[in-house]
């Protein structure tokens, strides 16, 4: 992982709606909360356009977090991470205190590769749909992928790149898969040309009935009489 991310966090000890919302209003500063381990929750206060500019790259979501409590320094990863539903504003975030001997469960983004080059698209005339953009994933923190890549170049029309598919990083296990094979989810298809599949097999039916009609005329006697 080459990126790192750090946050300066206060401690907030002011509880409710009403005290978030002055904080937001008054300090352009977002609350937020730290949980987990053996540790009790800790209410956060971060200055919003701290949070807004980390989370521009996408690797924040899947990255352990270094967020700095005053004196003291905690390792996280972000599980919750609330926005204005019309306006460009975080409204809260939740973070969850990482151990480096504990397995974490986090959701990484995938990138799919060579869908330029994809045997479906480029001989095909196939278009490709993702079905996922992320994999949950269970690992160490120190093996957490920023992300996963998916390539797309073998997969024909029709086919499907499923879970069990994707080739994960050394110590790194799909939560899902985990769960049993009914939980392979499909990853990305490559679809027919919309109308292709269609059109193929009618001018198939065509032909064969143009060559079944071509074999009874043979024959008969010209004009189609019967003497």
């Amino acid at each position: 992982m080459t990126n790192t991310f750090e946050l300066d966090c206060s401690v907030r000890k002011d509880q409710g709606k009403g005290a978030s919302r002055r904080l937001r209003r008054l300090s352009n500063a977002i609350p937020a909360i730290l949980y987990g381990g053996e540790k009790e929750p800790v209410s956060l206060t971060i200055a919003h356009d701290d949070m807004m500019h980390a989370t521009e790259n996408e690797a924040f979501f899947s990255h352990i977090i270094t967020l700095n409590i005053d004196s003291n320094k905690e390792k996280a990863v972000i599980k919750d991470l609330q926005r204005h539903p019309a306006k460009p504003f975080i409204l809260h975030a939740d973070f969850m205190r990482v151990s480096d001997k504990q397995a974490i469960a986090v959701k990484v983004p995938i990138h799919f590769t060579n869908e330029d080059k994809c045997v479906g698209v480029k001989l095909g005339g196939g278009n490709i749909l993702k079905t996922l953009n992320e994999i949950e994933v269970s690992c160490l923190p120190k093996d957490l992928p920023e992300y996963i890549e998916v390539d797309m170049t073998e997969i024909n029309i029709g086919d499907s790149v499923h879970l069990s598919d994707v080739k994960l990083p050394p110590g790194v296990t799909s939560v899902a898969l985990s769960h049993g094979e009914d939980n392979d989810l499909s990853v990305a298809i490559v679809q027919q040309p919309r109308g292709g599949g269609d059109a193929g097999e009618e001018a198939d039916d065509l032909k064969q009935a143009e060559d079944t009609t071509g074999d009874a005329d043979k024959g008969k006697p010209a004009g189609g009489g019967t003497g």
